[in-house]
């Protein structure tokens, strides 16, 4: 490839990223086509793979992908030749010339928000809400998303048909509904940001981070948070989010290799972004309401946030969160991450015993396998450390993880 074809394909992968769920949001809410907005904004990924290399990059790429998405979506429509197509067409036409590049004030006129609630809508099924937002707004495939649900892709594929159909038959509306609405698709809209950011903090398959996912997650969540100032959980979230992604610098040395958080450099982290964090987990206590299921994790982020160093952190009170998020909403996940707290309060012995409660619960959970040789590593038992290291490595699911898991290996194999 020519520097010039590297170049454009660099510019469109950072044009799509930072440019993808506007564009999309836009034509869904003149067209009422989910599958369409997508369709179109490929096809205009492909014509700038055609015609960038040669011609070089537009001044603005976004405006050029809107414009090419746009004229497909126009060019489709008009092909359509059911009475009722013809009546939406005539208002998506004229809705298509100015309002893809229209920017309207304040968190109710953001696209993206629109998108959320649109996809949260009360009259779907709360997992298809969840997908279908996976879907449209963080660009998640139906494999990555059937892995968020532990479902297989055929079987996510259907239930995403069936939303967009209900969506369309039932003539469900493109908007932010009426502030006393609001609650009852509160509860969808923050698992969905909650799970597109977990996609880019930690993904399920191919490179270990994906940054943009992160960084739309944490955007979305700030519009959320500004849309409902008095939801706790919604401000829980927004802290969350930004004392996790604090750490992403730090995530990683120089040649890219994984770090955990007790060896990272904790001058790395984005100490900007861990001050709006914590403001707006002080914000959601100020609420002064019992902590739910976001802000829980939102207190154990800033137990993390605020130690100095990792022999500094308050292993007792994580464990109590735990507790409590597990009172609240049992889940084995959230058991397993507590028995690696327990591990750090008590001693690699206690972790292990508080991990074999819960590890008939997770079954092939590729994460299980990997606490368990870090324990064992801790614990002083080598060989069993190894071998769980060379199962955990196995089912790694991201090629980093994998070299991680074989270095630990080697670290327990080796004098």
């Amino acid at each position: 490839m020519t520097d010039g074809g590297a170049a454009a394909r660099a510019a469109l992968a950072d044009a799509v990223a930072a440019e993808r769920v506007r564009i999309v949001a836009a034509l869904i809410r003149v067209t009422g086509d989910f599958d369409l907005a997508e369709d179109c904004l490929q096809d205009a990924v492909e014509r700038a793979l055609e015609h960038w290399p040669a011609d070089g990059v537009p001044a603005n790429p976004g405006a050029w992908l809107t414009t090419i998405a746009r004229r497909r979506a126009n060019d489709v429509l008009r092909r359509r030749q059911t009475e009722r197509a013809k009546l939406r067409e005539a208002q998506a036409l004229a809705e298509l010339e100015r309002d893809l590049t229209a920017d309207e004030p304040g968190p109710y006129g953001d696209d993206r928000l629109k998108l959320l609630f649109t996809c949260c809508h009360p009259a779907l099924p709360m997992a298809g809400r969840v997908a279908l937002t996976l879907k449209s707004v963080g660009g998640l495939s139906t494999r990555q998303i059937a892995r968020a649900f532990l479902v297989g892709e055929a079987t996510m594929g259907q239930r995403l048909l069936r939303t967009k159909n209900k969506i369309e038959h039932a003539g469900i509306g493109f908007r932010v509904p009426e502030p006393h609405r609001l609650a009852e698709r509160t509860a969808a809209v923050l698992a969905v940001v909650y799970l597109i950011f977990t996609e880019g903090y930690a993904a399920t398959e191919g490179e270990p981070f994906r940054d943009d996912l992160a960084a739309e997650a944490v955007q979305l969540s700030g519009l959320v948070a500004q849309l409902l100032p008095d939801d706790d959980e919604a401000l829980g979230l927004h802290a969350l989010l930004l004392l996790q992604h604090a750490r992403r610098a730090a995530r990683t040395d120089a040649g890219g290799e994984l770090v955990t958080l007790e060896d990272q450099d904790r001058g790395r982290w984005d100490h900007d972004r861990i001050e709006a964090g914590l403001a707006a987990l002080s914000a959601a206590r100020a609420t002064g309401r019992a902590p739910g299921y976001y802000r829980l994790q939102a207190e154990i982020a800033a137990l993390h946030s605020t130690a100095a160093h990792a022999r500094d952190t308050d292993w007792a009170r994580i464990v109590a969160a735990y507790d409590a998020l597990l009172a609240l909403r049992p889940s084995p996940v959230v058991a397993l991450n507590r028995a690696v707290a327990v591990g750090f309060r008590d001693g690699p012995a206690a972790g292990l015993a508080a991990l074999d409660d819960v590890a008939g619960d997770l079954g092939d959970y590729p994460p299980l396998t990997a606490v368990r040789a870090d324990l064992l590593r801790r614990s002083g038992r080598p060989a069993e450390a190894a071998t769980a290291y060379r199962e955990a490595a196995a089912v790694a699911r991201t090629e980093p993880e994998r070299r991680f898991l074989e270095r630990r290996l080697r670290e327990v194999s080796e004098p």
